[in-house]
């Protein structure tokens, strides 16, 4: 793709600039979208290189380290056109890639240096915590990131999260640089709390599932079924989740109606974009087809009033669902 310029935003307190549409790299991992392709995943961050894109969001937990271990394969004597974010804290590996639990600052640092061993570089970005419903103590994650941040092992540090208490505490020195959450028009519950709150701190917005895990390209229908190491197996399987998915499809197709000159996916990528808390959006891919896609939302006309208020009238402001834990 021909090389263009993206709008590049501050991240919050940290003074990276990053590009208002970036790469996750999720689905690289192997291990919840499906099958992937690495050489496929290598041409895709190629593209986005291309295209512009010079952040690009990973964590020890996608296939166990081959996300982190891909890119740090792409970054090889080109380091400095990347900034890079990841995550530690759903799951601890150590440097045997062992599940562990994290019981100390060592046992954080100790993860933080897996993640560096994985990407072949000697400072990450962004590090977040990538909290679980069984999350270590935040004292001992904030003081590793502390720690590692004097050490020059990361240049600043945020959280991923959906518990807003869980993040005021996370940011209670206000040394929180950025918020990673789930936000779509399918999925406008952070505009009740989080974003008035990111921007009174100055806090940077990451928004992973702009396109809802695909339920916003428009490709699934009532009839789809998902692949068993494909994570959205339950939206089909589990009858609450089917409900909800089911919901969605017609939220889809109401949606689809006044798409006009853009395809369903950017027209949602713009929606998230232009909400004023938003950094840039993360939006996975695991093809240069897919990632073209989602580029060019960065040029086509953005989203009127009109358009806005239409979005309104399908998904309330500040309502929303959630079908994927935090």
């Amino acid at each position: 793709m021909e090389s263009k310029e993206i709008k590049k935003r501050i991240l919050g307190k940290s003074g990276l600039e990053i590009t208002s549409i970036s790469l996750g790299l999720w689905a690289i991992g192997g291990d919840g979208f499906g099958k992937t392709d690495d050489q496929n995943s290598l041409d895709t961050i190629d593209a986005a290189l291309d295209a512009g894109i010079n952040f690009f969001d990973t964590a020890d937990v996608y296939g166990m380290g081959h996300s982190e271990y891909l890119l740090g394969q792409a970054m090889e004597n080109r380091r400095e056109k990347f900034i890079i974010a990841s995550k530690i804290g759903w799951i601890n590996f150590d440097s045997e890639n062992q599940s562990t639990v994290y019981t100390s600052v060592e046992k954080v640092i100790e993860a933080v240096e897996t993640a560096l061993g994985h990407l072949k570089t000697e400072y990450i970005d962004l590090l977040q915590s990538h909290i679980n419903f069984k999350d270590p103590t935040m004292e001992i994650m904030l003081e590793g990131f502390q720690r590692m941040q004097e050490q020059g092992k990361i240049r600043a540090y945020g959280v991923s999260t959906s518990d807003f208490e869980y993040f005021k505490e996370f940011n209670s020195d206000n040394k929180c640089s950025s918020l990673q959450i789930d936000y779509s028009i399918l999925n406008r519950t952070p505009e009740n709390d989080f974003f008035p709150y990111c921007l009174e701190n100055n806090i940077g917005v990451l928004v992973r599932g702009p396109i809802a895990m695909g339920i916003l390209t428009g490709k699934f229908d009532q009839n789809t079924k998902f692949g068993d190491k494909d994570f959205r197996v339950a939206w089909t399987d589990d009858s609450e989740r089917r409900e909800i998915f089911l919901k969605d499809l017609k939220k889809v197709e109401k949606l689809r109606a006044f798409c006009v000159k853009k395809t369903l996916a950017q027209f949602a990528l713009q929606f998230s974009i232009s909400n004023p808390a938003v950094t840039a959006v993360i939006p996975g891919a695991k093809t240069v087809e897919q990632l073209n896609e989602n580029v060019q939302a960065a040029y086509i006309s953005q989203l009127t009033m009109e358009e806005l208020d239409k979005i309104d009238k399908i998904t309330q402001p500040g309502g929303g669902r959630k079908i994927w834990p935090a």
